[in-house]
């Protein structure tokens, strides 16, 4: 393999791999589950099976005086779908959190450099795996310290002949950082409480705690409860 066709493996390869990051960056921004590394595994995933195609010649030698013709594609979907299926059993919901996202994609990615081992594309399969794993131990150091928004089900109950309008919550809320949004109400007269839910967000994940130490000070209220979410 000439230089110049392993620069644009590279090339290709780091292209992908940094759009589908950028895209990760915003989510993971947002607080969704499915993130930076996510997004840029599965950028990169998408970008080897396309080198199969695209650099046919580079692996593919037919014996001499064989004919034979190959659609690598037709291949690579086929073992994609059935891989899509393993994928998708990592998957698993506790609550109002996602686990296995990057696991899923770890797996489909795995799929990719196998069909081009499969194929004798040795060179892209080892970038491809190089990048991987740089995505996977380099990037968890920047999701763990980039800034980002938390999410969280938030519901306080308060005793009923004791319990302040909803704007005043929110303006507690907002005193401490966050963002209140999708309020409800719920009132039960034979127990004597009143109970506010919403979701709430903030960048500093401090200001979880900090409202949770006003709210355990006051005497008018009963319980209240925060449930991280991904959105």
């Amino acid at each position: 393999m000439n230089g110049a066709l392993l620069a644009e493996i590279v090339l290709r390869l780091v292209v992908a791999l940094s759009l589908g990051g950028a895209l990760g960056m915003e989510r993971s921004y947002h607080g969704r589950p499915a993130g930076f590394r996510t997004h840029a595994l599965v950028g990169l995933a998408s970008a080897s099976l396309m080198l199969v195609s695209a650099f046919e010649a580079a692996w593919f030698k037919p014996l001499e005086g064989a004919r034979a013709t190959l659609d690598p594609t037709r291949m690579a979907q086929g073992i994609m779908t059935g891989i899509g299926f393993l994928g998708a059993g990592v998957i698993m919901r506790h609550g109002p959190t996602v686990r296995g996202l990057t696991t899923a994609a770890s797996i489909w990615i795995t799929a990719a450099i196998g069909i081009l081992v499969g194929v004798g594309f040795y060179v892209a399969a080892a970038l491809t795996a190089g990048f991987a794993l740089a995505a996977l131990s380099g990037f968890r150091w920047i999701e763990r310290n980039v800034r980002s928004e938390s999410y969280a089900d938030f519901s306080v109950t308060f005793a009923a002949d004791r319990a302040p309008p909803h704007s005043e919550v929110i303006a507690l809320a907002r005193q401490h950082g966050l963002a209140a949004h999708g309020l409800t109400q719920h009132f039960r007269r034979g127990d004597a409480i009143m109970e506010y839910g919403m979701t709430v967000h903030c960048i500093d994940r401090t200001s979880f705690a900090r409202f949770s130490e006003t709210l355990r000070a006051r005497e008018d209220v009963v319980e209240f409860r925060f449930a991280p979410t991904g959105d």
